[in-house]
């Protein structure tokens, strides 16, 4: 599979500058790479990371289309100045993306209004959705909504089930308005993992990972990770799998234990 590590994953090993970890894990059979923090990072660091990611044949993964911004109510509630300001964000994310030719642009759509019924809040989720399926749509990119689990990590947040994301996607109607499938987040809102895969399947274009408890590499928690993967992979999957997790042990230790948890799980 295209399993996609990031930035300080292979630190320890690799050192801590951003082409060597790259080089690292292209040595050791990883051919894609995610990033959260690309927004934020210099023009100058995003093409040169952009290009060494060219020469190593990398496919770039989801970069963070709302970093500092989700989370707060903004796509579930009324405020039109943040509504505007969400919109503003996604276009500014545009130059980001093409930079390092990222097509996956991961959103996470705020926090829910207490003072408003879900249905509203759906409502205002697809409108607001829209609006910025405008902004990112005619330059081939593709927001990827993912839904975060409410028990361990993420309280009060408006996505958190994989249904939800489903209906939001079915509203919405667009290509550039997809859902990012995190295997660990769901497995702690809802579980019944393939089942859920198969009814969102129309709709996914992007998935993460990381085991359940502790949110480490696979094979680590109580995730069957083979089984997973391998129905994935049957389903004809040949997109990118990111890896959105620590490692269970520090040092290279730990990174020697990662590109092994891998290995042992990889369908193909």
């Amino acid at each position: 599979m295209n399993f996609a590590p990031h930035f300080g994953m292979f630190a320890k090993t690799a050192g801590k500058d951003l082409l060597d970890q790259l080089r690292f894990a292209a040595d050791h059979g990883f051919r894609a790479w995610e990033d959260n923090a690309m927004k934020d990072r210099s023009i100058e660091e995003q093409r040169r990371i952009a290009q060494e990611m060219e020469r190593l044949e990398m496919r770039m993964g989801v970069i963070s289309a709302l970093r500092g911004v989700w989370n707060a109510v903004n796509f579930a509630g009324d405020d039109s100045e943040v509504r505007d300001g969400i919109v503003a964000a996604m276009g500014n994310v545009v130059e980001t993306a093409k930079r390092v030719n990222a097509t996956y642009l991961t959103v996470v759509p705020g926090l829910r209004d207490p003072k408003l019924p879900l249905a509203y809040q759906t409502a205002n989720c697809v409108e607001l959705l829209k609006r910025c399926c405008d902004a990112v749509e005619p330059h081939g990119l593709v927001m990827v909504l993912e839904p975060l689990n409410t028990k361990t990590n993420h309280p009060g947040v408006l996505l958190s089930e994989s249904p939800h994301a489903y209906q939001l996607c079915r509203a919405v109607g667009r290509p550039s308005c997809k859902i990012l499938f995190d295997i660990y987040h769901q497995q702690i809102t809802e579980g019944n993992l393939i089942p859920n895969i198969d009814r969102c399947w129309e709709q996914i274009a992007y998935f993460q990972c990381g085991d359940n408890p502790g949110r480490k590499e696979p094979g680590t928690g109580e995730i069957h990770y083979r089984n997973v993967f391998a129905h994935i992979a049957e389903k004809g999957y040949r997109g990118i799998m990111g890896m959105e997790h620590g490692n269970s042990m520090p040092g290279p230790e730990g990174e020697r234990a990662v590109i092994e948890a891998y290995r042992a799980v990889d369908p193909v």
